[in-house]
């Protein structure tokens, strides 16, 4: 008799998820669902809004990473209206991004991916968490972890007008310069993000790389797939998270497809599953062949990791060196261990800080010139930059007075919803055996999809038509008491 093992809800995460084992006769893994039960409409509902709109309305899709479609949804814009973005006013988007880089991987390495790590895998679920971290790291590390989000947020506040749900994305630019007062102090808050990034590297050799028992699970088969890898790479193909090309590599490392953003159509297309509002996106030019992974298979990840097996280097000096000590301590490129997307998650980290500094210390970043105004009529505009989880694509049309007729966004987590799901298949198979479950085989199992950072808040939309919904009401004590669904077989 078919054993079904249902985790309800995935934890530590941005959003709401399950996931559904069912074991054969001798209790192993036949399969695996991953589910989503949350649908956010913003396809739709921004249809018949101005253009100009976006950066405001896109932002609040998800209080986790808003810069991100901030950003997408501003140079969606600079292309609808033709418009070039002056120098200074590129350089200021890219330094209050790489300030929300910040603050972002330190959430996910501290907060959501680590704990697995710092208090161990199988630890009581009610010590992987930040406090579980802050109580094996020290309480002063901890500190450290909060005063690098705050200073951070901080800056993006400043140069973003508020905390969360930035506002100065425009077409063309920025709303507002800074002047030197706010230089000086983002000049150090970028100094002191480097010196955060090194030591948070050097945590992480401590406690993952120096321990014989991580290593093994890191590389071992359960936690390993071969897949494309997606990623924005500059001019000398160094990763990039504001702008670029977007760059394809097929899974022996070799160039598979390297294209500007405006051309993204040719290249992915997405599948859908009945069991899931997910949609799969896939490379268009090899075709979807399921959930399996290899050269045959159109599926590709987006993730740190994607990134830098993506790219051919990174373009700060100390996070060079890390990044050649990544691909030397697990067999050079590209590296195909899920689970080392926590360590090229603070390589990332460390670019950003160090890129940070760069554009702190620029003669023109204090210049008033941050916007052109746009006077070109609208027709198409693509936007594309790299959000944390993945590459993040807004797509805009519109009428000749600016207002949406056609909207669509492939967001960072979408990219990796195919390569979840195998990955949550694999990660069960791996340690599921007889039937035999506990809470810390089924955290190796969640794992498997922490490591991407899922957002499922922005990732989850439908195809017009009935929507499948199902609602389970459980009193206190988690018994099922009433159950509804409609349009599921």
């Amino acid at each position: 008799m078919t054993q079904r093992i249902t985790i309800d809800p995935i934890t530590r995460l941005e959003g709401h998820g399950k996931i559904e084992i069912f074991l054969d006769d001798q209790g192993e893994v036949a399969n695996t669902y991953f589910q989503v039960p949350e649908l956010r409409g913003f396809e739709v509902f921004c249809l018949g809004r101005p253009a100009e709109e976006m950066p405001r309305l896109t932002n609040r899709i998800c209080g986790v990473c808003p810069e991100a479609h901030h950003m997408a949804a501003s140079k969606a814009l600079d292309d609808l209206y033709k418009v070039e973005v002056p120098s200074a006013g590129k350089k200021l988007r890219e330094l209050f991004y790489m300030a929300f880089y910040v603050t972002d991987h330190t959430t996910h390495f501290y907060a959501l991916g680590g704990p697995d790590f710092v208090v161990g895998p199988s630890a009581p679920k009610g010590q992987r968490n930040i406090l579980g971290v802050v109580g094996a790291v020290g309480v002063e590390a901890g500190m450290k972890v909060i005063n690098t989000r705050k200073r951070n947020h901080e800056i993006i506040k400043m140069i973003g007008g508020r905390p969360i749900h930035p506002v100065a994305g425009l077409p063309g630019g920025m709303a507002k310069a800074i002047n030197e007062e706010e230089r000086q102090f983002i000049e150090q808050a970028a100094r002191e993000n480097v010196d955060f990034a090194l030591w948070s590297l050097e945590i992480f050799n401590q406690i993952v790389l120096q321990n014989s028992d991580y290593v093994d699970l890191i590389v071992s088969d359960g936690y390993t797939q071969k897949t494309y890898y997606m990623g924005l790479v500059d001019e000398n193909n160094h990763v990039n998270f504001y702008d670029g090309m977007v760059r394809v590599v097929d899974p022996e490392g070799v160039e598979f497809c390297k294209y500007a953003p405006q051309d993204y159509m040719n290249h992915i297309a997405e599948h859908v599953e009945p069991y899931s509002y997910l949609k799969y996106p896939y490379l268009k030019n090899v075709g979807w062949k399921g959930f399996v992974d290899g050269k045959d298979s159109g599926m590709y990840a987006a993730t740190p990791l994607s990134r830098l097996n993506a790219a051919d280097g990174m373009a700060t000096p100390k996070a060079q060196e890390a990044y050649e000590k990544f691909y030397a301590t697990l067999g050079g490129k590209p590296v195909h261990h899920t689970l080392a997307t926590h360590w090229a998650r603070l390589i990332e980290l460390l670019y950003a800080a160090e890129h940070m500094l760069e554009l702190a210390t620029d003669p023109e970043i204090t210049s008033p010139v941050v916007r052109a105004i746009p006077t070109e009529t609208p027709t198409v505009g693509i936007g594309v930059v790299e959000a944390p989880r993945g590459t993040l694509t807004h797509h805009f049309e519109t009428d000749e007075n600016g207002i949406l007729t056609k909207v669509n966004l492939v967001v960072g987590t979408t990219n990796n919803n195919a390569p979840i799901t195998l990955s949550i298949k694999k990660a069960a198979a791996a340690v599921i055996h007889e039937g035999k479950v506990d809470d810390g085989i089924l955290n190796m199992v969640e794992m498997a999809f922490r490591s991407y950072d899922p957002c499922l808040s922005c990732a989850t939309h439908s195809l017009p038509g009935q929507m499948p919904l199902e609602v389970i009401v459980r009193d206190s004590d988690g018994n099922v008491v009433d159950q509804r669904s409609q349009y599921i077989d």
